[in-house]
């Protein structure tokens, strides 16, 4: 692990996203909120705040670090059909929290795909990425 302990402990956030593309079945279940499961989205939400917490025990160089804020929205799309999640983590630590933001967007988005598997096994998972960050040594970073 890399050693960040001359680094000051600042406000450092991140955000990232990603789509879970679904069929037309899978988008009626969603949209319908018939998931043998539970609430799809309600259970993703919680699912993403769970994974970045858990970042540091899935990633093996990622240094664990208190949370300060973490929040996953998720957004159902029509056309085409996908299920967008975006995730925005904050900390004031001396590491950045991009890990744990991707993170939190693959876990909402693993969760919604296991809950409707039994309407469409080919969903796909895709353009999970990093959309901004800021804080830090590096400083401001930002997709746009």
């Amino acid at each position: 692990m890399v050693d960040t302990s001359h680094k000051a402990s600042v406000l450092r956030t991140a955000s990232a996203e990603g789509l879970l593309r679904l069929s037309h079945a899978a988008l009626q279940a969603l949209n319908d909120d018939l998931s043998p499961k539970g609430p799809v989205l309600m259970i993703a939400q919680v699912a993403g705040i769970q994974a970045a917490k858990r970042a540091p025990s899935l990633v093996p160089l990622c240094p664990p670090k208190p949370l300060d804020h973490v929040d996953v929205v998720l957004q159902i799309q029509q056309d085409p059909p996908a299920l967008l999640a975006r995730a925005t983590v904050k900390t004031c630590w001396s590491a950045g929290v991009e890990l744990e933001a991707l993170a939190a967007v693959q876990g909402a988005l693993l969760t919604a795909y296991d809950m409707l598997l039994e309407v469409d096994r080919s969903m796909e998972l895709a353009s999970v990425r990093l959309v901004r960050k800021s804080g830090g040594e590096s400083g401001r970073w930002s997709r746009e």
